[in-house]
């Protein structure tokens, strides 16, 4: 058995993975319009800094799913729900911060973000306490595995794989939601609001991650 042979699946499963992956990723979800509400309210750099952190949260969750906490979350209906409650408290924090923040500090002629390692862990801390990311990986990825291989290894290469694939389309919302925020700079308007829309956004995201109901029923 070749190292390859534990680290990934066939090439034919692996090009299922990567189309599969990228089609997925494509699919905006709560993360893209956190990183374009962040892109359109904080700026172009902003944003990408988000797409980092929200990469590193998920990268924290698909090494979760590898190791078994997914398996935890799915019997577990508390630490589930701890978790998930963690999450949304975080967000409607960021709201509230949104609101907090002084009027026309960052409207779009000259958008004044907090500093990018601040707006990275908010985006690590937004993508790690969802544990439905957790559940996700631990379905989807082994349907890819090679059975002769390794299944932790495997699992944390693909993991890593798709986060990277995610991270690559999330920039690209980024970029495209900067590009959007620099023309309405030009054609100007109202300083203030991009911190509501901003606060809106993580109300709303904090309301559909506690609406979400609770952990996935176990099959029988």
């Amino acid at each position: 058995m070749s190292p390859t042979d534990v680290l990934l699946p066939p090439g034919a499963a692996l090009a299922a993975f990567v189309v599969a992956s990228l089609i997925l990723s494509v699919t905006p979800g709560p993360g893209v319009v956190y990183i374009v509400t962040r892109t359109l309210a904080q700026g172009r750099a902003a944003g990408l800094a988000s797409v980092a952190g929200v990469a590193l949260g998920n990268l924290g969750n698909a090494i979760g799913a590898s190791i078994g906490l997914a398996a935890l979350f799915a019997v577990s209906s508390l630490a589930f729900t701890v978790v998930k409650y963690a999450g949304a408290v975080y967000l409607i924090w960021l709201g509230i911060k949104a609101l907090r923040s002084r009027p026309g500090a960052t409207g779009l002629a000259s958008p004044v973000a907090p500093p990018w390692r601040r707006i990275c862990r908010d985006g690590f801390v937004v993508a790690l306490l969802n544990p439905k990311t957790a559940l996700f990986f631990a379905a989807f990825l082994p349907q890819f595995i090679n059975r002769g291989g390794s299944p932790m290894m495997q699992s944390l290469t693909l993991g890593t794989l798709f986060v990277a694939i995610a991270a690559s389309t999330d920039a690209g919302y980024a970029l495209a939601a900067g590009a959007a925020s620099s023309r309405l700079g030009r054609v100007g308007g109202g300083r203030d609001w991009p911190r509501y829309l901003g606060a809106a956004v993580y109300f709303g995201l904090a309301a559909f991650t506690l609406a979400s109901g609770s952990r996935p029923a176990p099959k029988t």
